[in-house]
């Protein structure tokens, strides 16, 4: 017979005979493997971001390249800027275009093309004549043009002060101008009270004040003078040298000094006089009239244009600086008023002459606009100036301007001016459609460069004015 044991089946062996012989035991063991692992996983990662805090407690000079370093603050978006005026400055009327547009307010470009380069800027040079003049020379300081007493018997000295607006008529285009027959009438009075019977022979004309070997800059055709629109840069004339004293636009002569003292002699009486040239070497003045204040002349230039007072104010203040009056002189004292003005970046500037129509004046865009920002401003001798500039589509060069397509923005631009037959120039300031105030300066350059750059100087100007503060560089 066989042991009942033996006859029953017997269990696998190895792990399963185990759980098979000894279940609750073996849930037991499995349970806890399973909590010890979980265990180790907790701690592992609990090492892993425990090591990741304590970065923040090392000391700054014992962080290793390993731990990045994590920004105090996140920055604020940036707009991006949409509104494009580029095909408005590449029109076709443009041979080449630099410029500029800034926010007035934070000073920042908006758009530019080769802004900070050196370039002819034209006629908008008056705007810095006469910031220049408003703060060397003073807003109510006003010319003089003087008769002195002779040093010989029968002489006189008519001494030229630096006033192109002596006039021979109440009808002069410069309103309210000194009256060359006052100047007459008072210097023969006085005359024969000094000299009773002594008659009168000999005028010397006088101006010396300035150097007459640089009347006329050699980068100036010829055209200006027999066209109307520039006189030869004497200390004595009258009329700004013009053939009709009462008109702005008409020819000029090649000897302003000439022409004062001939117009002096008839307003006078004396038709058999001789004329010289020279220094007055008297002291005893014998009449005197002046001119408005400087700051009736700023306006006059600024409003129509006028060369012959531009010309004369930038050589009286070079004078007023200590310096010559020649025209060599101009970049040293225009940089020095525009500086005590308050214009940075003045020793970007070269200034050949006081209206704009050398080529040789070089000025970057972005100074311009710079210069216009600050006269937006109203502060000082720029902003004085920045309020006489004319208005687009409403006064001074401007009131036939901004119209058509860019009708928009007239009355919303305060702006100079410049035309050469190289050039077609303007920068100021314009009110935009959105309320930013935008300072810009557009050269447009090119040899017998037409008039349509000028309708497309006012079409990119209003495109600007519909930009607002959403133009942008591309």
């Amino acid at each position: 017979m066989t042991d009942s044991a033996s006859s029953e089946p017997k269990a696998p062996g190895g792990i399963r005979a185990f759980i098979a012989q000894h279940p609750t035991a073996s849930a037991v063991t499995v349970a806890a493997v399973l909590f010890a692992l979980l265990a180790g996983v907790a701690v592992f990662a609990g090492i892993s971001v425990g090591s990741a805090n304590s970065a923040a407690d090392v000391p700054p000079d014992e962080v290793t390249a390993e731990q990045r370093s994590q920004p105090d603050a996140i920055p604020g978006a940036v707009a991006v800027r949409t509104c494009s005026v580029d095909p408005l400055a590449t029109a076709a009327s443009f041979p080449s275009l630099v410029g500029v547009v800034t926010d007035v307010a934070s000073g920042d470009v908006l758009w530019g093309r080769s802004a900070d380069k050196a370039s002819s800027p034209a006629h908008i040079v008056t705007a810095f004549t006469a910031a220049a003049a408003l703060q060397t020379l003073g807003a109510d300081t006003r010319i003089s043009t003087k008769v002195v007493d002779g040093s010989k018997p029968g002489s006189i000295v008519l001494v030229g002060g630096g006033d192109p607006t002596l006039a021979t008529t109440n009808a002069s285009f410069y309103r309210d101008a000194p009256q060359i027959s006052d100047l007459a009438s008072q210097a023969m009075t006085r005359y024969d009270e000094l000299h009773p019977g002594v008659l009168l022979t000999e005028i010397v004309l006088d101006s010396t004040l300035w150097t007459t070997a640089d009347a006329w800059d050699a980068s100036w055709p010829e055209r200006e003078r027999t066209g109307g629109y520039h006189s030869y840069v004497t200390a004595l004339m009258v009329n700004g040298d013009r053939a009709d004293p009462t008109l702005a636009i008409s020819p000029r002569g090649t000897d302003p000094v000439k022409s004062a003292g001939q117009a002096f002699a008839q307003a006078a009486g004396l038709p058999a006089v001789t004329f010289s040239t020279g220094a007055a070497a008297g002291s005893t003045v014998l009449a005197e009239v002046k001119s408005q204040p400087v700051s009736v002349l700023v306006e006059q230039m600024l409003i129509s244009g006028d060369d012959s007072i531009a010309e004369s104010l930038a050589r009286l203040v070079s004078k007023k600086a200590g310096l010559s009056g020649a025209a060599s002189t101009l970049t040293q004292a225009m940089q020095g008023a525009l500086s005590d003005a308050g214009l940075s970046d003045t020793d970007a500037i070269t200034i050949a002459d006081g209206s704009g129509l050398s080529p040789n004046n070089q000025v970057p865009p972005l100074v311009v606009a710079q210069f216009m920002a600050k006269g937006a401003d109203g502060d000082g001798a720029i902003g004085a100036a920045f309020s006489m500039l004319p208005i687009g589509g409403k006064s001074g060069d401007l009131y036939n301007r901004f119209e058509g397509d860019a009708a928009a923005a007239s009355g919303q631009v305060a702006a100079k001016s410049g035309w050469t037959n190289q050039e077609h120039s303007l920068g100021g300031v314009v009110n935009a459609e959105d309320g930013t105030k935008l300072a810009f300066a557009f050269y447009a350059i090119g040899e017998g460069i037409s008039t349509d750059a000028r309708t497309a100087l006012d079409n990119l100007v209003a495109g600007v004015y519909a930009c607002g503060g959403n133009l942008s560089n591309y």
